[in-house]
Formats: structure tokens, C-alpha cells, sequence
């Protein structure tokens, strides 16, 4: 085992920790030299590609001298905080990556708070270094602050530091304030040192019976489920007897029928695995991650790892619109609950349950994104759905009290704009905790109920004209803040079914925002546009011109629309109202009221109005 060495990458999105992993490959020669190899190696998901973000933990193995490096990568976004938790159960150490101009930001306290209360002594590696405005120096900084803050001991304090630029492929021990040519032909060497002089080898008895917990679940068509985890002591045969004991005090016996290695990103079959090595395993269907797997019911489980509560819940409805059907190739509640339940397989941060009404499923999740994300791939996947506006989860106090998650939220923003943002945080019941003024922004933290998170971005965006950068983290349950309000304007809901044609939009677009374009299939209560007024209103988006034998005053004139407003799933997902859902087809995604009809619409408003 001295020869072995685990780690994780941990950073906030976009900072650069997949762009590494591919240089390590590729500078350790992993990849022959006339191999086509992509950008982004590591992202193995479309979603994960188009969003520039990691999603799904995944692994890979470097072989650098006599040296054998297992890497994880690891998401970098809160939302799916489940997939680092686990994963640190399988390594020895980690590289803490920070953009040497944005510095340490909200999802980089997250992952790192984990890492330091499991005892890693992180290498900080200093990405970017190539920026025109990077700057190591003060970054450096803040991230010893950063330390302090998260109550790092006095080793953890001691950090090694790499400078680097992950896209070009070099890394230095230190940084003379400038770009040379020696910098730039140094190779990544820096970084596998530090590696292997920092990183302990596997904390692992290779002389105890076999433990290793699951962190991970794959799937493979000829084998089956794949778990993977770090061998903790012990060792592995193929073809060997294992034992599943679940946390519920059951077990499930079988062989272990293939083990697995990693070599550079390719999973290689073994005869054997020793203590330390993190692995994959199949031969028994029933794992899940948490699970110890052992070689008999006699061993002690390896104690379960807790993970933070998800704070977000969401109903998953199949498709009752009358444009149904139409594109999709799984509409069923049997389809939807089946694709949901093996979600929850490999995704130990989801839960699921059966709705209030048949045909309807909660989702409860870390936030947003992590739902969204869900829903996208379902999309491609070829299903149809509904989904309802996020809702926290409220817990009881000792009490009987109502309680409701709050985050940390991180707001930067050009001082320009300081004045509206924290109105907007205090409508939202925030409560600033401090302000650190730079040279033209300003970063805000502030404690906020998740429900004031909801729909936040957007006004950020708005209110800062794009510039602004908000990221938060869940904090804690508190105290019940009361109502908060949720959208200004109204919306524009259709009265009729057809198609939508220039016409009609052109005299709406003067009072209303348009979702929609001309040409588009309409239904009625579908929402097609934001009303300018805080009132809903009904319109008829398929009215089309009346043609008579008499010069109408505005012949001659074409009619110029304004583009739609193209939201994304997530803005959608937090626009809708409580009474309004999205509808998500593998072709289209539309908004709508959840009661389609105008009167029973009315009638639903009223007797929920009086009661």
C-alpha cells in the first residue's frame, strides 16, 4: 500500500477540476500519443458537458512512477453535496482547487468543511495562474482565512500550495509573479509530487477479514449493479464469497463474479484487489450505497455515513394536458415511478414517495438544480411529465414549533447595485451578517430562508443587469420567518386551443411579456406570456386577422414581434406560482395552471380565498 494513493478534487464549479484531471492523464501518459482525447475527459453526462459542472462522482487511476494515484472527481455545486460525502469515505487526501481570480468561493467552503472535519490535510493548488487578473498572492489569503474560519488545525493550516494552469498543462512549486519559459514547460510534475509526498498512504489492514463500503453504484448491461468503494482491510477474490449487510440489519450473500480496477479512466477485470485499492464489485444486486460488504455475517458493519437532510421537495405528475402524448414514449405513473425509484439507487441525497393524488410523487432533494437536473435527463430520456414549484421541507422543534431550513447565501455584486440587492434580501427575510468591500464590488453574506432562495437568482440577475454571482449552502433549521412573497407580475393565461399566430401576440406583446412565438400549438390555461400588471389575465393567443373586400388602415405594415423570453428549466421551475405547473415533453417545455378550466379555476381561488 505505501505505493498507493487516494484523492479527491474539490472545488467550486468552474474553477477548473475536471480541466486538471485531464492534464494529470494526460501528462502521466496515460493516453497514447496519437489517442483523440476530448476536452473535459471526465464528463462522462451531456447534461454535465452543456452545463460545464460536475454531476456524478466518477473515478480514474494515474499510474506516475512507481506510483498508483486513484482520483475522484467530485461535484463542485451544494445540490449534490450527497455525492461528496460518500466519496470521502474512500480517499486519503485532497486538492483543494481555487481560481487564482475568483478565489475561494460558497461551494468551496461546503466540500472543504467536509474534508477538514474527516482530518485531510488538503494541497491547495492555485488554477489559472495564466488570467490577466489573477491574483495568487491575495487569493492565498483568503484561503488561509478561509482555513481559519472552518477551524483547521495547525498541520491543516500548514498546506502545500501549487501554482498552475490546468488548461495549458503546468504546474509550479512557486510563483514569481510572472509567466516564463520555464513555467510554461514545466509539465505537471509539481503536482504528482506533492501528491505523493503530502497524501498518506490507504489508512487499511491488510491482514483483517474484508470490509469495504459502498460509496458508489454503476450499471452494466452484462453484469449487472457495479458498488464501488475503498477497501478498508482485507482482501478480494473474484469468484470469492461477499456478503451485503444493509443498514437495516439484513444482508444478501453471493460471489464476488468481477472485480475491478481503474486504469486511467477504463475499468480493467482483476483476479484479486488488496487493501486500500478503491474498486468496483459486482455479483449482487442488492447493494446500496452506505452498505458494508464483507466476506461473512460474522464481520461488524463499518458505521453508515449520515448525510445533510434534503431541504427541497417537488411533485412529479404524469401529463394530463391536451397536447399529451405527443412526443413522448413513457407517460405512465408506473414509467415515471420506476425511473424515480432507480434514481434513488444512485443517488442516496434523493428521496421519493407517493403523492397526496394518484399519478403524483414527492421529490424531495439538497435544492433545485439537483431536481432539474433530474428532470432534463428524464426529458432526453423520452418521458413526459408535470412538475410543481419547489417547496421546503418544514421540520417540528421540541416544541411543536414550525421549523424551515436556512442557507448561507453569498451575493457579489458592483457596488452600483448594493442598495437594490439588499432590499431584495430583506424582502426575502434575510439577515446580512457582513459586508468586505473590494476594489469594485462588494461581497455580501447573509443568513436566508430557502424558500427566499427561490426565485433569487433571477432578481439578481435583473437588479445587476448579469453581473451579479450568488452561490449559498444549507446552514441549519430555525425558526418559521412567516410569508414571503414570491412573483410581482402576472401572467397571460390562453383561453383558447389552436395555434398561435402573429397577430394575436402582436397585440398582446404591448401589454405582456411573450413565452411564446407565433406558430405554436396552444391549449387552454397554458401561460403564454407575463403580464405587465400584478393580476393574472386571459387572452386569445390563436386569434388570427379578419379579412374583408375593404383597405383596412394598417395594410402595408408587418407586424414586428419582440423575441420570447427562453427560460431555462431552473428559472422556470422557480417562476411558476403555487397554481401553476411546467410541462416537460422531449420536445417542448411549457408552463401552465394546474386547473386548466377559466371557471373551475375561479371557483378554486374563491373557496381557497374563504377557507
Amino acid at each position: 500500500m505505501k505505493n498507493l494513493r487516494n484523492i479527491a478534487i474539490i472545488a467550486h464549479i468552474d474553477h477548473g477540476k475536471t480541466t486538471l484531471v485531464d492534464a494529470l492523464l494526460k501528462h502521466s501518459g496515460t493516453f497514447r500519443d496519437n489517442q483523440d482525447v476530448d476536452e473535459r475527459v471526465m464528463d462522462s453526462m451531456d447534461l454535465e458537458r452543456e452545463k460545464g459542472i460536475t454531476i456524478r462522482a466518477k473515478n480514474a487511476a494515474i499510474q506516475w512512477q512507481d506510483y498508483r494515484i486513484n482520483i475522484v472527481d467530485t461535484p463542485g455545486h451544494a445540490d449534490f453535496g450527497g455525492e461528496v460525502e460518500r466519496i470521502l469515505n474512500m480517499i486519503d487526501g485532497v486538492l483543494l482547487l481555487v481560481d487564482a481570480f475568483e478565489g475561494p468561493q460558497a461551494q468551496t467552503r461546503f466540500v472543504l468543511r467536509k474534508a477538514l472535519e474527516r482530518g485531510f490535510r488538503p494541497i491547495v493548488v492555485m488554477n489559472k495562474i495564466d488570467r490577466e487578473l489573477a491574483r495568487p498572492h491575495d487569493v492565498l489569503d483568503q484561503v488561509f482565512e478561509l482555513f481559519l474560519d472552518l477551524n483547521a488545525t495547525d498541520e491543516q493550516l500548514d498546506f502545500p500550495v501549487i501554482y498552475s494552469s490546468a488548461r495549458d498543462g503546468y504546474a509550479v512549486d512557486e510563483w514569481p509573479g510572472e509567466l516564463t519559459d520555464e513555467i510554461r514547460n514545466a509539465g505537471m510534475e509539481a503536482v504528482y509530487q506533492s501528491i505523493v509526498k503530502n497524501v498518506p498512504p490507504p489508512e487499511a489492514d491488510p491482514d483483517g477479514p474484508l470490509k469495504l463500503q459502498v460509496a458508489n453504484l454503476g450499471y452494466d448491461d452484462y453484469v449487472g449493479r457495479i458498488a464501488f468503494g475503498k477497501i478498508v482491510s482485507g482482501r478480494i477474490d473474484q469468484g470469492g464469497p461477499i456478503v451485503t449487510l444493509h443498514a437495516d440489519g439484513s444482508h444478501h450473500a453471493g460471489k464476488a463474479t468481477k472485480v475491478y480496477l481503474h486504469h486511467g479512466l477504463q475499468r480493467t477485470e482483476e483476479a484479486s484487489a488488496d487493501a486500500g485499492e478503491i474498486i468496483g464489485l459486482a455479483g449482487i444486486e442488492e447493494f446500496h450505497i452506505g452498505d458494508t460488504i464483507t466476506g461473512s455475517t460474522d464481520t461488524e458493519p463499518l458505521e453508515f455515513v449520515a448525510i445533510d437532510p434534503p431541504t427541497i421537495q417537488m411533485s412529479f405528475l404524469v401529463n394530463d394536458s391536451p397536447l399529451a402524448g405527443r412526443e413522448g414514449k413513457f407517460l405512465t405513473a408506473r414509467h415515471i415511478k420506476d425511473r424515480l425509484v432507480r434514481e434513488t439507487r444512485t443517488n442516496v441525497s434523493l428521496k421519493v414517495e407517493e403523492g397526496d393524488v394518484a399519478g403524483s410523487f414527492k421529490v424531495s432533494a439538497r435544492g433545485e438544480m439537483q431536481i432539474s437536473v433530474l428532470v432534463e435527463q428524464m426529458r432526453r430520456e423520452g418521458f413526459e411529465l408535470m412538475v410543481s414549484r419547489p417547496e421546503v421541507i418544514m421540520q417540528k422543534g421540541e416544541n411543536g414549533e414550525k421549523l424551515e431550513p436556512y442557507e448561507e447565501v453569498f451575493v457579489e455584486v458592483d457596488n452600483e447595485f448594493l442598495g437594490d440587492v439588499i432590499q431584495n434580501l430583506a424582502e426575502r427575510k434575510a439577515e446580512t451578517q457582513d459586508m468586505k468591500h473590494q476594489t469594485s464590488t462588494v461581497m455580501v453574506e447573509a443568513i436566508i430562508p430557502t424558500r427566499g432562495l427561490i426565485g433569487f437568482e433571477t432578481d439578481l440577475l435583473n437588479l445587476t443587469r448579469g453581473t451579479g454571482i450568488m452561490s449559498h449552502l444549507f446552514k441549519e433549521y430555525g425558526p418559521f420567518k412567516g410569508t414571503i412573497r414570491s412573483r410581482n407580475n402576472g401572467v397571460v393565461v390562453s383561453m383558447e386551443n389552436g395555434e398561435s399566430t402573429a397577430y394575436a401576440l402582436d397585440q398582446l406583446q404591448a401589454r405582456s411579456r411573450l413565452f411564446i412565438g407565433p406558430g405554436e400549438a396552444i391549449y387552454d390555461g397554458m401561460i403564454i406570456a407575463e403580464n405587465a400588471r400584478p393580476e393574472d389575465m386571459t387572452a386569445n393567443p390563436c386569434k388570427a386577422k379578419q379579412l374583408n373586400n375593404m383597405r383596412s388602415s394598417g395594410e402595408g405594415k408587418g407586424i414586428q414581434l419582440s423575441p420570447p423570453i427562453n427560460m431555462s428549466l431552473e428559472r422556470m421551475l422557480e417562476y411558476i406560482s403555487d397554481d401553476e405547473l411546467v410541462e416537460i415533453t422531449p420536445g417542448k417545455v411549457r408552463l401552465r395552471k394546474k386547473v386548466l378550466d377559466a371557471t373551475q379555476r375561479k371557483r378554486a381561488a374563491q373557496k381557497a380565498a374563504s377557507s
